[in-house]
């Protein structure tokens, strides 16, 4: 065990923790009418409290058991079986990878709360969540970060798919589970409705922004150069594309909005994530660059041109943001064309399979949009019996 290793991931684990709660939930909460802004709090903390526990209970084996089939790590891990205080993963406790590996597991189904709120049943989003995370998201994690197929010595050969903190692992699996669900789902009565607080979502990108430093640095999974280096490209990836994002909104529109300039933020982070354990600042400088632009137009695509209500814009920021950061990793020759591009195309595809199946399945168990007049009346009174506010708006 390496002392200062530990420590750091120690922090970046708490730091992962605090992207989701209450990063992600104020971004989201404040992009919300006021009278769902609860629902959206209560949907991501409960999220956040039963994958926690499936990752005990099985997930982290599938993930990263000692299966060699290259398609799942198996059950031989479950509950942390034969893990103990001295166990070692590297050169950290193995205890200390199963908890920062938890918080990537927590995140993922917690991005896609984005593309549903205000219309879906509290019942489904905690069936859905839980079995896309044991389903989906931990094979991909044993694919590819876990010895399985796509990593060295897999499909791809001895090259396999670099995705250093998560382009294809969080961002696609989530981006594209997203669409699928706001397509199934079917768009709110009111797409015009303005983000209630603006406020709330500057606090929350806020957050995320400060919180990826562990989930980029902590990548590393070592107090080191690559550590530092990760958590500084990070850094001006996300600069450049607020910047982005806000110029082109300006000459658009004529306008910059806050919301567009952390929006932009959160593009550039996005993007970022699978590169930023391969580039250099001016390499993350270009990244960022693009991704202010590319995921502002992906947005337009998605919500004007296609008319899919993916209302926090999920799949065209997180989504578009993972596989052209993913992309880009060939681009600027730290991975192979065949493996990049091949590895989003499986993935790709899987999780489409899975979350159209889970879908249907959980569908018929608990009803997957919640009645006209609840939503009407907003989530937050009718399902949780609360309000954020003491004037309803």
């Amino acid at each position: 065990m390496n002392g200062a290793d530990t420590a750091w991931i120690i922090v970046a684990t708490a730091l992962v923790l605090f992207m989701t709660l209450p990063g992600l939930a104020l971004f989201y909460g404040g992009l919300v009418r006021a009278r769902n802004v609860l629902s959206v709090f209560m949907q991501t903390y409960a999220i956040a409290c039963l994958m926690s526990v499936l990752w005990l209970v099985a997930g982290y084996s599938i993930a990263f058991g000692s299966g060699t089939s290259g398609l799942w790590g198996g059950l031989d891990k479950m509950f942390l079986s034969g893990i103990d205080a001295d166990s070692l993963s590297g050169t950290l406790p193995e205890v200390l990878f199963f908890a920062f590996q938890m918080t990537f597991a927590i995140i993922t189904p917690a991005l896609i709360v984005g593309a549903y709120v205000e219309r879906i049943g509290f019942g489904f989003v905690m069936l859905f969540s839980g079995l896309w995370m044991l389903l989906c998201y931990a094979p991909v994690v044993h694919w590819i970060w876990g010895g399985g197929m796509l990593a060295d010595g897999g499909l791809f050969g001895d090259t396999g798919v670099r995705d250093f903190a998560g382009g294809i692992v969080v961002h696609e699996t989530a981006g594209i589970a997203a669409l699928m669900l706001a397509v199934m789902l079917g768009a709110r009565k009111n797409r015009t409705t303005p983000p209630h607080a603006p406020w709330m979502v500057m606090i929350g990108a806020a957050m995320l922004w400060v919180g990826w430093f562990g989930f980029n640095g902590g990548s590393q999974l070592a107090a080191d150069g690559g550590a530092a280096m990760a958590l500084t490209v990070t850094h001006i990836s996300a600069a450049t594309a607020s910047l982005t994002w806000a110029l082109w909104e300006r000459i658009k529109y004529g306008k910059a909005s806050l919301v567009g300039l952390v929006t932009g933020t959160i593009a550039g982070l996005a993007s970022i994530t699978p590169a930023s354990g391969f580039v250099g600042p001016v390499e993350a400088l270009a990244i960022g660059a693009i991704a202010g632009i590319l995921c502002q137009e992906a947005v337009n695509l998605v919500r004007n041109q296609l008319r899919i209500d993916d209302t926090l814009d999920v799949f065209a920021v997180h989504g578009v943001g993972g596989i052209f950061g993913t992309i880009m990793i060939a681009v600027f020759g730290q991975g192979t064309w065949a493996a990049q591009l091949g590895g989003l195309v499986v993935v790709g595809v899987f999780t489409v399979v899975v979350t159209y199946v889970l879908i249907k399945v959980v569908s018929l168990i608990t009803p997957l949009r919640v009645d006209e007049e609840t939503e009407v009346n907003g989530l937050d009174l009718a399902v949780h019996g609360e309000r954020a506010y003491d004037i309803a708006s």
